[in-house]
């Protein structure tokens, strides 16, 4: 008899192979399943419970609570020794170190340079010494009963109230200042002289949200245009009406200490949609019309500039612009011929006030310019938006070209509301940045300032009125607030200039929350942080707070420093979770 075969199938060693290792594996896991069993078991069973422990939850729509706390495992013991820093003399507690009245002596007062910016550069001139509040400074009036009143010992001067007396800029009574809405062209007050100005320019309409007001008293005109819903910087230099942009801080008004001097105001070209000179003593026609063209800059295509008082009202007042007796009526001709020069139409003059418009585009104003032989167009290279340091120049900022006459340089702007959350025309300009990351940054800060109403609970109920973003990008923050708090504006900022670490053109405590974000990453190694947080000290107001975003390592250097500060400080997670490289870090002063 023969002997059966081998089955085929393990003729091949592959597959015998194969199948041994099966079975090790089989009995490999078998003996761990055994020893594992009871331990496995609770687990499953431990996760079924927070299973059904979930369902339950959301089945009676009851939200665990969020945790914002910081979870990466860092060491935020200070990197350095606690240090007092020291305040300053009483006489430092008004110091504006870029506006210092004894620095400005240094400097010629043609073109006002003198008033300029003159920032201190040597070692032994910068302020290493904490600004200290008046002896009985009081927390400032909440908005808006802050637009008519503030506390006299937190800004102490009566210069206005004596020399301004009749024209009703501000009033002392008793331990305050009230303000009535007069000023030198508000005969019937401000409401009144609104009141004719509507009737040329359509404040109404949404099509004019930003408007800058040169000269600006005691910001009289910026509060009443915010019964239109629009939003005034305010300007004016430190000069003999002292403390005039403090006064308008302490309302809770956008304001800063500026001049139409030597150098471009700071804001980049087309910032504005109107511009408003009320008796502001700026030689309009000096300087081969230096400072209209400035004007020109800054307004947007189609924006309106407003002037009330001498030349416009001569017949009246046989006065010019800069308080003399100097031909008003010469005066007047003259600031038409530039007016027309800059292509600009006049709208329309009624009383002591007077408004052109500028062009939508510079299709006609370049056909006319064959005719004129000045004032001719900027250099193409040169850059309109640079603001910094840098002169006027008696040129025409030159708008985006366009095809036909009837469209906008630049594109159409909404009105406002919808303006705020429509991409503008002008970011397809901006290098690298498209459409999509417009939206992307909208939507992060939608989340991120959510984030920080955890933290900050008065951040929606209008308990901070002036907020400084140092770093504004595309803006987002600023953006994100006005969805939060109406009682909020917020100036955005390009804070740093360069890599020189300069102090803001502002007066001490005119901020009472302060935005950095990614700033000290990008100046770490470029500026001494003590600077920065001496001048953020300067800035904020007593008990004010200060929102720092940035990596993770920035933000335990900039703890340490803080500490030394004996500030009060907060580590908390962004938008991104407790596994983001990004931290935030609050802090109350």
């Amino acid at each position: 008899m023969t002997k059966p075969s081998s089955s085929p199938i393990f003729k091949n060693p592959l597959i015998t192979l194969f199948f041994i290792l099966i079975i090790c594996t089989f009995s490999y896991i078998l003996g761990s399943y055994k020893s594992t069993f009871s331990t496995t078991n609770i687990n499953i069973q431990e996760k079924c419970l927070n299973h059904t422990k979930y369902v339950t939850l959301m089945h009676n729509d009851t939200h665990t609570p969020l945790d914002f706390e910081a979870h990466h495992a860092f060491d935020l013991q200070p990197l350095y020794a606690p240090k007092k820093f020291k305040f300053c003399s009483g006489n430092y507690t008004h110091y504006c170190p870029c506006q210092d009245p004894f620095r400005e002596k240094l400097f010629k007062v043609e073109k006002m340079l003198h008033r300029e910016r003159h920032c201190p550069e040597k070692e032994g001139e910068i302020l290493r010494c904490l600004v200290p509040k008046p002896v009985g400074y009081k927390k400032p009036f909440s908005w808006p009963k802050s637009r008519g009143e503030a506390w006299f010992s937190n800004v102490p001067f009566k210069t206005l109230t004596e020399s301004k007396k009749q024209q009703n800029w501000v009033r002392l009574v008793g331990d305050r200042l009230v303000f009535p809405g007069g000023g030198t062209s508000f005969q019937k007050g401000v409401k009144g002289y609104v009141d004719v100005l509507k009737k040329i320019v359509p404040l109404q309409s949404g099509a004019i949200r930003t408007v800058l007001d040169t000269g600006c008293g005691v910001a009289s005109f910026g509060d009443a245009l915010m019964d239109y819903n629009i939003i005034t910087m305010s300007i004016a230099p430190r000069d003999i009406h002292e403390a005039q942009v403090q006064f308008a801080l302490e309302r809770g008004l956008p304001a800063m200490l500026g001049v139409l001097g030597t150098y471009r105001l700071p804001y980049p070209s087309r910032s504005f949609d109107m511009a408003h000179c009320s008796r502001c003593l700026i030689p309009w026609t000096e300087y081969d019309g230096l400072y209209l063209m400035e004007i020109d800059r800054l307004l947007r295509p189609g924006g309106y500039w407003v002037l009330s008082g001498p030349p416009i009202n001569w017949k009246a007042k046989y006065t010019a612009s800069d308080g003399t007796i100097k031909d008003p009526k010469k005066e007047l001709t003259r600031l038409e011929n530039l007016a027309a020069q800059l292509c600009w139409r006049k709208i329309k003059a009624k009383g002591p006030i007077a408004v052109w418009q500028k062009p939508t585009n510079h299709i006609d104003c370049i056909q006319k310019k064959k005719d004129l032989k000045s004032p001719k167009f900027c250099d193409k290279n040169d850059d309109h938006d640079d603001g910094w340091y840098r002169k006027m120049e008696a040129c025409i900022t030159s708008l985006p070209q366009v095809e036909h006459t009837e469209d906008v340089s630049g594109g159409v702007l909404e009105n406002w509301p919808k303006r705020l959350s429509t991409i503008p025309p002008r970011i397809m300009q901006i290098r690298d940045i498209k459409p999509k990351d417009f939206l992307e940054d909208m939507l992060m800060w939608k989340k991120r300032i959510l984030t920080y109403g955890h933290v900050l609970k008065s951040l929606s109920s209008g308990g901070y009125r002036n907020i400084m973003d140092m770093n504004a990008g595309l803006g987002g923050f600023a953006a994100s607030l006005s969805n939060v708090s109406v009682d909020s504006w917020c100036l955005t900022v390009s804070y740093l200039l360069d890599c020189r670490c300069e102090p803001f053109s502002t007066y001490p405590r005119s901020y009472d929350l302060i935005h950095a974000d990614n700033v000290f990453s990008l100046y770490m190694n470029k500026c001494d942080i003590m600077d920065i947080f001496i001048e953020m000290y300067r800035i904020l107001r007593p008990k004010g707070t200060i929102i720092i975003v940035d990596h993770v390592d920035i933000v335990v250097k900039v703890k340490s420093h803080t500490d030394q500060m004996r500030w009060h400080t907060k580590v908390s997670d962004t938008e991104d979770g407790p596994f983001g490289p990004r931290k935030l870090l609050f802090i109350d002063i």
